[in-house]
C-alpha cells in the first residue's frame, strides 16, 4: 500500500539548514544524533533519539507529513501521519 501523503509533496525542496537542526542552531546547540528533512518544505531538524526531537516538533506545529532522513547513506522516508517508513 502507498502512503496518500507522499503524492502530495512537491518534486524537490532545498534544505534549509545545510549544518544541521535549524532549531537547535536557532538556541546556540549542536547537540543531535541524527538529522531529517521535511519533504513538504525543506526544515532540517533532528530526530527522537536527539534531546530536543525537533523533526516531531516541526510536524506537530505544522503537520508536514513526511520527513526524510539526510544521514549519509540513508534514504529512508517517514510518514507521520501513517506512522511507517514509506
Amino acid at each position: 500500500m502507498t502512503c496518500p501523503h507522499v503524492s502530495t509533496l512537491p518534486a524537490s525542496v532545498t534544505p534549509d539548514s545545510p549544518d544541521g537542526c535549524a532549531d537547535c542552531l536557532a538556541l546556540g546547540e549542536h547537540h543531535w544524533t541524527h538529522l531529517r528533512m521535511c519533504l513538504s518544505c525543506g526544515h532540517v531538524a533532528c530526530c527522537n533519539s536527539s534531546p530536543r526531537k525537533h523533526a516531531d516538533a516541526h510536524f506537530t506545529a505544522t503537520a508536514h507529513p513526511v520527513m526524510r532522513s539526510i544521514e549519509p547513506g540513508e534514504s529512508w522516508r517517514w510518514c507521520y501521519v501513517d506512522g511507517r517508513i514509506v
